[in-house]
């Protein structure tokens, strides 16, 4: 009898799958462009670990068809290219949604900038994608018909975004592993794989589901996703069981105060704000937040955020005396500066973006210049920079000539703190690079000024990047931003205090004490993550090589065309 209900139908994976597979053309390219921008959701500040899924499953079955299509006299070459288009594509939605706040920047001083701005929400993510067209065309060179075929495009995306980290002074923001590298229990695997090998595990256990539209028995489509599931339970338990229950202890005697003026980025570079930006610093740094509280005589070190002022505090000795005025006794100011060095006859005047310390009786001495430089944000690259300068483009900071790089090694040397592993801006998101391995410091100092991107995702990004650092190493994160996040992190990853971002405020807090012993990822590096790597080779050129039976839609849609 009809009773007017009928059974909803059964989502048929396979034949979804198949239908991805065989796509073409511009369809095929949206399709890879829309998978990738759903892995952003994946990042911070969204952090939805399942929308990774989302976006590597559709790409292992668009890696399955990619042979569709091609020539019989150039398939290899054809499949690799057309594997290539299809990383372009996802990588270049993957960028847009994940970086389309770098817009803002171009809008402080839009007048000289706007016109430019879809070079920064366009065209860095399509130079991105390069990479992710790399690792796409990488794995498609080990495929094979079966589960392995995961553990190829592992291989393909985790060597990429190593590469993209490295190459050309390097960008690894949001890399992939990312999407695990947000929960305090994940991101524990960063102290023993660092965050390369967080994403060869992420794109393994992602793109795992993928296999559930495979043919054969049901058991066999399920045991990559169940065995995902498994690691990933795995993964947090060994995680929950390494933070421990109590606070980590805090260094004797230390006292700090995290100031963040939250002053707006077009008033932040203007001269004639000069006294009005100090008088904001000093009063926020001696005001009292609590009722028990004396503003300065309880702090020992008073930190500001980077380039704190629009001048140069070294040149500027009427500044200098009201600092100095201002700290009490025993206590030292460290904080961003621009500084400049007297040039070598015939040498244009060296700017350098610094962090210097200031005690009641002046300069310390210690300073740090940064090593890693902004590219386009704080100078033009070598060899284009003389072209890229008659056409009428600069640097986003108004430095004559822009920006020096400093020297690497060495750590920042403050009295009354252990030795501190400094950083300015992007420098926090380098894994491996913000401390020297030389000698092991007690702490990462990272001051930035993420005014540059309003309330968007951009200053959360760094952040929880900033905060793997903490874990990474085993050493506690003091960070002061202009406009925030403001935070004390301990070594590993807990959030002491922190401050909202687009706040004025300050934060009181102590420094934890970082671990007893180098993590593993400190004494080996991406050793860990190479053993990975060659792992996810082995078994994917095994899988090839064994020529399992045929027994995945990609298998169908290759009939006729070879295996690519």
């Amino acid at each position: 009898m009809d009773t007017g209900w009928s059974r909803p139908a059964r989502l048929d994976l396979g034949g979804l799958a198949h239908r991805v597979a065989l796509t073409a053309g511009w369809t095929r390219l949206v399709l890879a462009w829309l998978a990738g921008a759903c892995g952003a959701l994946a990042m911070p500040p969204f952090g939805l670990v399942p929308a990774l899924a989302l976006a590597l499953v559709p790409a292992v079955w668009l890696l399955d068809g990619a042979a569709t299509g091609a020539s019989r006299t150039g398939r290899r070459l054809g499949t690799l290219l057309a594997a290539a288009r299809i990383g372009w594509a996802w990588g270049f939605g993957y960028g847009v949604a994940g970086l389309w706040w770098l817009g803002a920047a171009f809008l402080v001083e839009a007048d000289q900038f706007a016109y430019l701005l879809p070079l920064g929400v366009l065209g860095l993510p399509a130079v991105l994608g390069l990479f992710f067209g790399a690792g796409f065309a990488a794995a498609r060179l080990v495929w094979s018909r079966g589960p392995a075929r995961v553990l190829a495009l592992a291989f393909g995306l985790s060597l990429s975004e190593w590469l993209r980290g490295h190459l050309f002074t390097g960008f690894p923001w949001n890399s992939l592993g990312m999407a695990l590298g947000q929960n305090l229990w994940l991101m524990q695997a960063a102290s023993w794989l660092g965050l390369y090998g967080l994403t060869v595990i992420a794109v393994a256990l992602a793109a795992a589901p993928a296999t559930l539209a495979d043919a054969g028995e049901g058991r066999t489509r399920s045991a990559p996703s169940l065995g995902a599931l498994a690691a990933l339970a795995l993964l947090a338990a060994a995680g929950y069981a390494r933070v421990p229950a109590a606070a980590t202890p805090d260094v004797p005697g230390v006292r700090l105060r995290l100031v963040q003026p939250a002053i707006p980025q077009d008033a932040r570079f203007n001269p004639r704000n000069r006294d009005g930006i100090l008088s904001r610093y000093l009063g926020l740094s001696d005001s009292a937040i609590g009722p028990e509280a004396r503003g300065l005589a309880d702090v020992t070190h008073l930190i500001w955020p980077e380039s704190a002022f629009p001048f140069l505090i070294q040149r500027d000795p009427r500044a200098l005396a009201e600092i100095v005025a201002a700290l009490p006794p025993g206590t030292h100011l460290v904080t961003g500066a621009a500084r400049a060095d007297e040039p070598l006859p015939g040498e244009r005047l060296r700017f350098y973006n610094a962090i210097m310390v200031i005690g009641p009786d002046g300069f310390v001495g210690s300073t740090y210049d940064k090593v890693h430089l902004v590219p386009f944000g704080e100078y033009l690259p070598a060899p284009v920079d003389e072209i890229l300068r008659a056409l009428g483009l600069k640097q986003f900071v108004a430095v004559p000539g822009g920006f020096t790089a400093g020297e690497p090694g060495g750590h920042l040397a403050v009295p009354g703190l252990p030795p501190v592993a400094p950083s300015i801006c992007y420098e926090a998101i380098f894994p491996g690079a913000v401390a020297s391995r030389r000698e092991r410091p007690g702490l990462i100092l990272n001051v930035t000024n993420d005014g540059w991107f309003g309330d968007t995702p951009g200053p959360r990004q760094h952040f929880a990047q900033a905060r793997l650092r903490a874990v990474e190493e085993g050493l506690p994160l003091v960070r002061a931003a202009n406009t925030g996040i403001s935070a004390i992190v301990d070594p590993y990853g807990r959030i002491i205090g922190s401050l909202p971002l687009g706040t004025e405020a300050v934060l009181d807090g102590r420094l934890p004490e970082s671990l007893g012993e180098a993590t593993i990822f400190v004494r080996f590096g991406d050793v860990n993550f190479a053993v990975l790597l060659l792992m996810c080779l082995s078994a994917a050129v095994a899988a090839r090589l064994v020529r399992l039976p045929r027994h995945g839609f990609g298998a169908d849609v290759e009939k006729g065309t070879g295996s690519g």
